[in-house]
């Protein structure tokens, strides 16, 4: 698929129209429905909206940054007037009464957005296969997961259902489903991007960023959404930088890899000889690749799953039955309400996260898990701070992992929980990270490789990027 920039530069020279645009990507979508993408797709408002863009560069006038460009949206981000449900029972038929300032932002730039894709529920999941709705299908391989939990955003770009797609990212929600599916998924620094309008999963974690098939797309996408947002106190104040200006990397970068993680029981072999073929070809450029001790490996799961299920456990209280949302027809009471409908409404990965989650925030165990998981976290953090004092970026796998098939690891919640390994680093510090599709397994897998930079370094990271996929060598 062509960059957003080179399809603007043929809608200039009526080469085509949006119009055009989104009637091929609707009749697309219609012939691959059985990926299970899209929860719902705006057809009627998509066309309306693509006419009156015409209609806009027929007359002259100015367009946004975005112009024609057709955006999906993970169905935990609001968009007013529209059904959101967070792939869950219990938000089935509610239709969000304002929009996310990320929906705002890209329409006011000119943006269509065609639909809501597919997720686990309430963006809990690494293989989407805890939606309300059905699995989604990896395109490249129908019996394999497209990973999660923003599996419908990666396959709609994947699957060229859209031009880019938003999901969120809590612990690799991004990255990890980029790497299965072989397209470019970026995690911004938290704070980089408001939150407001995003269905919280784990408030102190959650990230919206953008999947797409080129680096340059992504910088695009994130100098729209990202900035300050009164909507969201979270959000920083520090400038939004002209990314796509400044896509040239033309230094050594110094690189840090962690030997623990290539020399992980639990990385696939094929990934781990992708990892290190890419090394090598970094070496090879001048760029110096550094091996740092990381000791903290085998506590990265362990403090993730106790602060996002805590988070989760207070966030999700919400969904009672009584406010919005689905409620058991067989309630009678008040504490039927609260029982039955939590019970129907929610899934089984959701059930046993809020009650972790209200476990590690019990009395008794509050400091055994919770605040020692916090101490870790704050270990972490200082622990990559003095590593990007002398390095520009870490480097390791995305996925310990190749794609995996659907039921392979449902039974074993433990080796789901692994899938994110490499992932979760990045949420756990606030860091940004992105994962590139630079190699492929032996079956035509995608491998992702992922970059992590320094806080707020996403025009570095996002330059380095597409120095690496412009020079790429597909491994296999």
């Amino acid at each position: 698929m062509e960059t957003l920039r080179a399809y603007q530069q043929s809608l200039r020279n009526g080469e085509t129209s949006c119009r055009d645009t989104v009637q091929k990507f609707l009749t697309h979508i219609q012939e691959n429905r059985h990926l299970n993408a899209y929860l719902e797709v705006f057809a009627d408002e998509a066309l309306a909206r693509a006419a009156a863009l015409d209609d806009k560069l027929a007359r002259g006038e100015k367009t946004g940054k975005l112009f024609g460009a057709v955006i999906s949206i993970k169905d935990n981000i609001c968009y007013r007037g529209h059904r959101v449900s967070a792939a869950s029972k219990i938000l089935e038929g509610f239709t969000s009464v304002y929009s996310a300032t990320v929906v705002e932002r890209m329409l006011a730039e000119d943006a269509i957005i065609i639909g809501r894709t597919n997720c686990d529920e309430f963006a809990m999941g690494s293989s989407n296969e805890n939606s309300a709705y059905g699995p989604v299908l990896n395109a490249c391989d129908n019996s394999r997961v497209p990973g999660g939990s923003s599996g419908g955003s990666a396959v709609s770009v994947q699957a060229g259902l859209c031009h880019a797609s938003l999901g969120s990212d809590t612990g690799g929600s991004i990255r990890q489903p980029a790497s299965f599916c072989g397209v470019v998924g970026l995690k911004p620094s938290y704070g980089r991007v408001s939150r407001y309008g995003l269905i919280a999963y784990a408030s102190s974690f959650d990230q919206i960023g953008p999947f797409t098939q080129h680096v340059e797309d992504a910088a695009l996408l994130l100098e729209v959404i990202a900035g300050k947002d009164r909507m969201d106190a979270t959000t920083s104040l520090r400038p939004v930088m002209p990314y796509t200006e400044k896509l040239q990397f033309n230094r050594r970068a110094r690189i840090a890899v962690f030997p623990e993680t290539l020399r992980s029981e639990g990385l696939q072999e094929e990934v781990r000889q992708a990892t290190l073929q890419i090394i090598e070809q970094l070496e090879l450029a001048g760029h110096i690749v550094e091996e740092v001790d990381f000791a903290w490996l085998d506590y990265l799961i362990p403090a993730y799953y106790i602060l996002t299920t805590a988070e989760a456990s207070s966030n999700l209280a919400r969904y009672d039955g009584v406010h919005y949302g689905y409620r058991s027809p067989d309630a009678t009471d008040m504490e039927t309400i609260y029982k039955k409908s939590r019970t129907e409404g929610f899934g089984k990965e959701v059930k046993n996260r809020i009650m972790l989650g209200t476990f590690v925030l019990s009395a008794g165990y509050y400091d055994a898990y919770y605040s020692r998981a916090q101490k870790v976290r704050r270990l972490l953090s200082d622990n990559i701070s003095a590593i990007f004092q002398k390095h520009d970026f870490i480097l390791m796998p995305t996925s310990p992992c190749t794609a995996f098939r659907f039921g392979e690891k449902t039974n074993n919640p433990v080796e789901m929980y692994l899938a994110d390994i490499y992932t979760v680093l990045a949420n756990l510090v606030g860091i940004p990270a992105i994962s590139l599709p630079l190699a492929r397994s032996a079956e035509g897998l995608p491998i992702g490789i992922q970059l992590m930079a320094d806080s707020f370094q996403e025009q570095k990271l996002l330059a380095f990027s597409s120095y690496l996929m412009q020079r790429r060598q597909v491994v296999q």
